[in-house]
């Protein structure tokens, strides 16, 4: 069987393989402690399981239009509404079946063959792959810890070419958990609008972000770039990971491009999904969400701490995704060969740098702590023996 050159050219998400390699162990009967995917351990709030229930017991459960429920679109704009203080039209919101299929919808409606893609270094590395399989020549830009390992605006402007047709940003960031100042953010945008060239901004994190000093979260691009392309998700802040639901908010001419290729590709989003997602935006669960985000926040400084009492550095602590990159150069292993031994000698799972693209890919480790708090002090215990022995 032929298997496409598309295909062929997709490297595997190594993050899920480590995973694989944790399951064998779990398998023959060891505990591993798996930090290396980001899945929140609370699940989603009590009222979106009964809301869930509820629709289930209600019966039949059909197609629903292709962009999503009415209610549903009301809903996520009125959650910018009252969390970002921005107004958008539901009729911009896309609901789909996780916000991979929102990448997709996006990518397939933005990317010709050959148009240029400025991407950051390191980074998400779905996100890329779906711009190289719609024929995008993504052009990673290095980002170091000075740059907060996110692209900015003189990086943008260094990299920018006559073939450059957009610019994809996470904000917060996977792996790092770091975020663009709002400024830098905006200064961005305003380079790449100037040069008519479309924006898609990734703030699945956004809402797990640092509270300013007046307890504000932080902002959304949409609040100084309505033309701005965003894909968020219910599976972070609200931890519904597996019920895969998620949205984009899109200018107002691509609309009806979205709908045709959402009806071509996926028919439409779960419906079961998005009539239990209604109730994560009552005052109930969104204080639930609001707690599980400070929860997040104590864990982080507990993997923070932890960290640099056993000589792992962290360059840039995370403002707002459940993920630390730390530095493992300063051991004599690579990132592959220090995940591999952590995995096999001390059972934690743990992502290497080589997942996210090239810069830094041998040094960088990223960790999730999106696990309870019992058992991350568990992991760091594990790694500080694991570094002790190292040191013998």
């Amino acid at each position: 069987m032929k298997i496409s050159q598309r295909a062929l050219a997709v490297d595997p998400f190594f993050a899920m393989e480590f995973g694989k390699r944790a399951a064998a162990l779990e398998a023959q009967g060891h505990q591993v402690i798996k930090l290396s995917l980001g899945e929140p351990d609370f699940g989603p709030p009590p009222a979106v399981l009964e809301a869930a229930r509820t629709a289930v017991e209600g019966g039949s459960l059909p197609y629903t239009a292709a962009l999503g429920i009415a209610p549903l679109r009301q809903a996520i704009a009125n959650f910018y509404l009252q969390e970002h203080g921005v107004s958008i039209d539901p009729h911009r919101i896309i609901v789909t079946a996780g916000a991979s299929a929102a990448l997709l919808l996006v990518t397939a409606a933005l990317v010709d063959g050959g148009d240029e893609v400025l991407v950051g270094d390191p980074s998400y590395p779905c996100n890329r792959q779906f711009l190289s399989s719609f024929g995008a020549n993504v052009k990673l830009v290095a980002t170091d810890a000075a740059s907060r390992f996110q692209l900015d605006a003189a990086s943008v402007r260094a990299n920018w070419t006559a073939q450059t047709q957009g610019l994809m940003i996470a904000t917060p960031s996977n792996p790092t958990g770091t975020s663009v100042p709002p400024e830098e953010l905006r200064a961005i945008c305003d380079w790449a609008r100037e040069n008519d060239a479309w924006r898609i901004v990734d703030e699945i994190y956004l809402n797990l972000g640092d509270r300013d000093a007046s307890g504000r979260p932080p902002q959304t691009v949409l609040a100084f770039d309505a033309g701005a392309i965003v894909i968020n998700s219910f599976s972070k802040y609200f931890g519904m990971t597996g019920w895969r639901l998620g949205w984009a908010v899109v200018p107002e001419a691509m609309v009806p491009t979205m709908e045709r290729l959402a009806q071509n590709y996926y028919i439409c989003a779960s419906h079961l999904s998005q009539q239990a997602a209604l109730a994560c935006f009552t005052p109930e669960s969104l204080a639930v969400c609001e707690e599980r985000r400070v929860e997040f926040g104590r864990r982080r400084a507990l993997v923070l701490e932890g960290l640099a009492g056993i000589g792992l550095p962290v360059p840039v602590p995370p403002d707002g995704a459940f993920y630390v990159y730390f530095d493992v150069s300063g051991t004599g292993l690579t990132s592959w060969q220090f995940c591999e031994r952590v995995l096999e000698e001390a059972h934690v799972a743990l992502t290497p740098g080589k997942d996210f693209g090239h810069c830094g890919a041998d040094r960088y480790v990223r960790l999730s702590y999106a696990a309870s708090a019992g058992n991350l002090r568990e992991a760091i215990g594990r790694l500080g023996a694991f570094m002790e022995r190292l040191g013998r």
